[in-house]
């Protein structure tokens, strides 16, 4: 946690939000179950006196009285100075932003220089919790997020780059550089999202709709579900999670985010023994500085990466096309220290290693297929990343999936992702109504409102207007029910259609999909208005390659010594140049696939197909399925 030091101003009473959080256990057996901390400790939140009611009309003016004091607390303890940001959470504010925006003019005449983050612009969504959360998340982040995007965008400057700078975000849709700066808790998975993307584009190049994308890189392992050749999104995002695989146990943002899960499982991965004499791998990680223990810059402990290296998966004289050399004697220096208290030779200590960290990405993959609702035997894994080809084989048959996909040029893959979101935002604001008995003119203002928020940000990111896309939807549920379904509305107008009978189907059938049936005779009301605003999708256009009549032994470089427990320990198999593999060409497991940024380790039972897109289709040879 190296983030900001930020304070919070919130309603009198609500300052201990962050504490009671949701008042539910995330684990019910585990008695000693200990809630995540949150970013801001109670010495610094401030309560100020002010009430908002549900309707949007002022209870109690806002008293700048409590502002007062806090600056004079700030300035007695000496660490006014300190203050970088301040998060703005009061209640009902997403109903009546007018407080907020007062308070925000009063911080930035009084404490200039300071960021500024408002519930009621970062999350104006019902839930105090998960709105204070997000608001205290996107504040503790923005500060350095503003440095950081300002020295990139001036140092591309320096450079000759007049072009603008886009950034993307956690929901899969690409922004400018002001609005990221304003927003910064959008960025939390951006990455990920674009390994997403890009695991979609390349399904839909092979008609494989339904996939998992395993995107492993050095420090961490993200696996996704993708349907009908898109990622689902979701409207809420945990971080920081006490147990990994247990929902309520991070904290909650509120921003659109593509659907996966993460865990600290990477090519830098550092395995050691704990307390009970159990190996255990990450989720700290030796990153790129110093490194594992092979890349010769001084690293000690024993990482994924040394462990694929002795197992002779990696090419120590191949490590990024040549241009860097591994160190085999220190990474079995660094095995040792796992070995030795563990009574295993180095190679033992090595595939134990490589078993435990297969079994995490495995657990957390069958995790996030069954909150899914699917089955991992009618899906396909797609692997990339610089470490996902090595690990995807042992995945996908543990899971006894169809097979697995490992694209060109596997360790930028993500990039593909980039390339293919369009620029987007999107937008939400709480509207409580019963269906039957909503207002729709006021309604559709609501729509109109974001549609002019969203509009202003596409001109911005150039966007022209003619070419901008709004799609509308709404958070519905039964009365009564504490959670909602997302429901898209098809109307351009929403004054021209009857809601209860032309909105209420809709949802039905999505709640019968979700839970297997639906009360049709309750009554709904709608809880949230959302609208995306979207730019045009690049479009992305890869010349099919043409089969060639060449045989796939003419891409083998030589052999190595590899290590497949199947097969009894190390066995000689060939290594093939990715370059030199025309489509159209078979060849069975095992065999060790190389490339500039990646490695595909081929298991035995496998038949490898190069598609007119040079992917690698390997599929399970059904003997060996069984």
């Amino acid at each position: 946690r190296k983030g900001a030091v930020a304070l919070l101003l919130t309603t009198r009473g609500f300052s201990d939000v962050l504490d009671t959080q949701k008042e539910m256990r995330y684990d019910i057996y585990d008695l000693q179950a200990l809630p995540v901390e949150h970013l801001i400790t109670r010495p610094l939140r401030f309560e100020i006196d002010e009430r908002i009611d549900t309707f949007g009309e002022v209870i109690e003016p806002l008293d700048f009285t409590g502002l007062e004091e806090m600056k004079a607390m700030l300035s007695d303890a000496g660490v006014e100075g300190q203050i970088e940001s301040v998060a703005v959470c009061l209640m009902q504010a997403y109903t009546n932003p007018e407080h907020e925006e007062k308070i925000n003019v009063w911080l930035k005449n009084n404490l200039p220089g300071i960021s500024v983050s408002l519930s009621s612009e970062v999350a104006p969504q019902i839930r105090e919790y998960e709105r204070m959360s997000t608001t205290v998340c996107n504040a503790y982040v923005q500060p350095l997020t503003e440095r950081y995007l300002k020295q990139i965008h001036e140092s591309l400057r320096e450079r000759g780059f007049g072009q603008g700078l886009y950034l993307m975000l956690s929901s899969g849709g690409v922004t400018t550089l002001e609005t990221a700066a304003r927003f910064p808790v959008r960025l939390v998975e951006s990455g990920p999202a674009a390994g997403a993307l890009a695991a979609a584009f390349y399904g839909n190049l092979t008609g494989d709709e339904d996939l998992v994308s395993f995107d492993m890189g050095g420090t961490t392992a993200k696996m996704c579900v993708i349907r009908g050749g898109s990622p689902t999104v979701t409207d809420t995002f945990e971080i920081a999670r006490v147990h990994r695989f247990k929902r309520g146990s991070g904290l909650p943002v509120r921003v659109p985010t593509i659907e996966m899960i993460e865990i600290g499982a990477g090519g830098g991965s550092i395995a050691h023994i704990d307390e009970l004499g159990l190996l255990k791998v990450g989720p700290e990680s030796a990153g790129a500085d110093p490194g594992p223990a092979c890349y010769g810059q001084g690293g000690t402990e024993p990482t994924v990466t040394d462990a694929d290296a002795l197992l002779g998966y990696l090419n120590p004289d191949y490590f990024l096309g040549g241009r860097m050399s591994l160190d085999l004697k220190a990474a079995e220096s660094a095995m040792a220290r796992l070995a030795e208290p563990l009574g295993l030779s180095v190679t033992e200590a090595a595939h134990g290693l490589f078993r435990v960290v297969n079994e995490n990405m495995i657990s957390a993959t069958r995790v996030h297929i069954a909150e899914q609702g699917g089955d991992p035997r009618r899906l396909k894994l797609i692997a990339f990343g610089g470490a996902g080809p090595m690990h995807a084989h042992a995945i996908a048959h543990a899971l006894k999936m169809e097979g697995y996909i490992c694209p060109a040029s596997a360790g930028v893959a993500s990039a593909m992702g980039f390339l293919t979101a369009p620029a987007a935002f999107e937008y939400a604001r709480t509207f409580m109504a019963r269906l039957e008995q909503t207002t729709l003119p006021e309604l559709d203002k609501v729509y109109a409102e974001l549609e002019e928020q969203g509009r202003e940000t596409l001109l911005e990111a150039g966007v022209p207007a003619d070419e901008m896309t709004f799609t509308r939807q709404a958070d519905l549920r039964h009365v009564g029910q504490g959670y909602e379904i997302v429901v898209t509305l098809p109307f351009e107008k929403l004054a021209d259609v009857q809601l209860d009978e032309d909105l209420a189907p809709r949802f039905f059938e999505q709640y019968e999909s979700v839970y297997g049936h639906a009360h049709k005779h309750l009554g709904l009301e709608i809880t949230t208005c959302r609208l995306t605003a979207s730019g045009p999708k690049p479009s992305i256009n890869l010349n099919p390659v043409q089969t060639s009549v060449s045989h796939p032994d003419v891409a083998i470089k030589g052999t190595r010594q590899a290590y497949f427990s199947d097969l009894g320990g190390f066995t000689e198999v060939p290594l093939y140049d990715r370059s030199k593999l025309a489509a159209g060409s078979i060849f069975e497991g095992p065999a060790i696939v190389e490339e500039i940024d990646s490695t595909a380790v081929i298991g035995p039972g496998t038949r490898v197909e190069i598609d007119h897109y040079a992917n690698l289709n390997v599929t399970f040879i059904e003997e060996e399925k069984s």
